[in-house]
């Protein structure tokens, strides 16, 4: 009887070693797939302002003098 006991107690241990590697693997995946997001969000939102500058300087008063032909 004292064996099984070892034995369980060695299985339970096993099992709790395997599940916690498992949920540190998988905390790791979602915490780079966080980062990952993060940063192309990042970029995007760079991109967003590029265009927003771009829009504004075509749309500023000086920018539409010089369009209109010269007489």
């Amino acid at each position: 009887m004292a064996g099984f006991r070892y034995i369980y107690a060695i299985f339970v241990i096993a099992v709790l070693l395997i599940l916690t590697v498992h949920l540190r693997n998988r905390c790791d995946r979602i915490c780079n797939l966080i980062i990952s997001t993060e940063a192309q969000q990042s970029r995007l939102k760079q991109q967003l302002w590029q265009k927003q500058l771009q829009l504004e300087s075509y749309m500023s008063p000086t920018m539409v003098f010089k369009s209109l032909p010269n007489e």
